[in-house]
Order: structure tokens, then C-alpha cells, then sequence
């Protein structure tokens, strides 16, 4: 049986293959792109093609992805925008946890006020903080979506027990966790959101080391349909779970109309069958 195309979370629903809004800021995911433009034409492109989910943070840049998106696509119709607080950033590639309630009010009102929205599409805590008792991050969450400055809450990396103790609190409708072909490290998290029915945001989700090397088992197989080996991981995830949204991001209108390209992609059986069996 083949999965929908669209999953919905909250009262929300998007088409089930996103873009991740990260990878347009400048090296290090830190300052802006060398191509202004280009990071333009690529936001609005996904838009063209039917892309209604784009997933940002205000730690990508900070603040430069919020921004384009704000510059690219605003007013966003039927497109949603997921956003992220709870990293903070000072320097390239350094990213530093912060749960404290009050920044993280800071950071929703902010990200409201970078994005032009009066409330939050999609909210979610980049990372629970250690140092914070994290029933007050939750508890933050929560009034947030009491007060209607944001529409739904999610996390992001956490395992199952932290997700059981957040939604003592607060509704979590969607999960952003690292997975992919070669990490599969939080198909716990994974089953867990299918059974009660929560979104899971892969990201990296195309990344697939060795096993995407020429001559590899993926290349081999992605050889013989005449597609990617990214198509082919994409194509894989979308059919491991019914609650999956992939974000794959990309800096190339070529590279994102090949990810889309996907969703029309009929794989069969026997060959996604192969592609978990080489990943194991």
C-alpha cells in the first residue's frame, strides 16, 4: 500500500517532502550566502514546485534564513514555516545550547517578528537544555501556544522519553531527529511518533556514506531506475513511514527540482527492499 503524500499535524497539512532552509546561509551556516539571489530564486522555486513546508531555525545564520524566507515568500499563502529556538550561535559551525524560558520567549517573538507573521506555523525547541529543568522549557511551550503566538509545538533531537515527558505539558506534533540511510540511530523516536501519529523530520536525510560510493550497492541501484542515489534515499524514506516529511535542502534550483522530482518516482518493491537490506 502506498503511503499519502501529505501528513498532517495540528490542524495543518502539508505535502509530505519539505525544504530545510539551512543551507542557504553562508559557510558554517553563519552569516549570508555569497548568492543573494540565487538563495532567493531557490526558495521561491520550491514554492513553484509545489513545496508548502519549509523548515528554518533562528540559529541558521542566525537569523539570515528567516530573513530570506521573509524576502522570498512572504505572504506565504499555503505555505507553512517551521522554525527553531534553543541554539545559539557565535561563530561559524559552533552552535551552544540555551533553554532558558525567557530567551526562548525572546526567540518566538523575534522569529514572528523576522518571518512578518502575527503567530508561529511551527514551533520547536532546536534542543532541550540540560542545564534548565526541562519542564520549564516545556511549560514555556506551552504558553506560547495558550497565547497563540505560536499554531503547534515541536522538538527536535530527543528520544522517546523526553518526548512522553514533554507531552505531560505540552501537545508535541511533530519530531526533528538525524536520520538517514547510515544513521539509524533514532528508528526508536521513529516508531514511537508512527504509533501516535506525529510527524518525524528527518534531517540529513540523503546522507548515505559508503554506501552511496561509485559502484556501491545505492549507485548500482539508482544506476538500474536511472535516477540519483538522493533520489533514491528520498524515495526510501518516504516509503518507511507514513509520518515521514524529509527537508532536504539545497543551494541548487537543479538539485531541489531533482529531490521533487520524487514524489512521482514508482519504486519498486524489490529495490527499496534491497536499499534497507544494503543500509543493515
Amino acid at each position: 500500500m502506498k503511503n499519502p503524500t501529505t501528513f498532517t499535524f495540528g490542524s495543518q497539512t502539508v505535502q509530505r517532502l519539505g525544504y530545510g532552509a539551512m543551507k542557504i546561509t553562508g559557510p558554517g551556516v553563519w552569516g549570508y550566502p555569497s548568492d543573494h539571489d540565487g538563495a532567493l530564486a531557490v526558495l521561491r522555486r520550491a514554492v513553484e514546485l509545489g513545496v508548502d513546508f519549509v523548515d528554518t531555525a533562528d540559529a541558521y545564520g542566525p537569523y539570515v534564513s528567516e530573513e530570506l524566507i521573509f524576502e522570498a515568500l512572504h505572504p506565504y499563502g499555503a505555505v507553512k514555516i517551521a522554525t527553531k529556538a534553543g541554539l545559539v550561535r557565535t561563530g561559524p559551525n559552533v552552535w551552544a545550547t540555551c533553554g532558558v524560558p525567557d530567551y526562548l520567549r525572546q526567540e518566538c517573538e523575534m522569529s514572528l517578528r523576522r518571518l512578518g507573521q502575527e503567530s508561529l506555523d511551527l514551533f520547536q525547541l532546536h534542543r532541550i537544555d540540560q542545564r534548565i529543568d526541562r519542564d520549564e522549557q516545556f511549560g514555556l511551550l506551552r504558553a506560547l501556544l495558550d497565547e497563540g503566538k505560536v499554531k503547534a509545538i515541536g522538538l527536535s533531537n530527543v528520544n522517546v522519553e523526553e518526548i512522553q515527558a514533554a507531552r505531560k505539558i505540552v501537545p508535541v506534533v511533530t519530531v526533528q531527529n538525524r536520520f538517514n540511510l547510515t544513521d539509524r540511530t533514532s528508528e526508536p523516536v521513529l516508531e514511537y511518533c508512527e504509533s501516535e501519529g506525529i510527524g518525524f523530520i528527518p534531517w540529513h536525510p540523503v546522507d548515505s556514506g559508503q554506501l552511496a560510493r561509485p559502484g556501491g550497492p545505492l549507485d548500482s541501484l539508482a544506476t538500474q531506475h536511472g535516477i540519483s542515489v538522493a533520489q533514491l534515499s528520498l524515495a526510501w524514506l518516504l516509503q518507511r513511514s507514513p509520518v515521514m516529511v524529509p527537508i532536504p535542502g539545497t543551494t541548487s534550483v537543479a538539485h531541489l527540482e531533482e529531490n521533487w522530482a520524487v514524489r512521482a518516482l514508482e519504486i519498486d518493491k524489490a529495490t527499496l527492499d534491497a536499499v534497507e537490506a544494503a543500509a543493515r
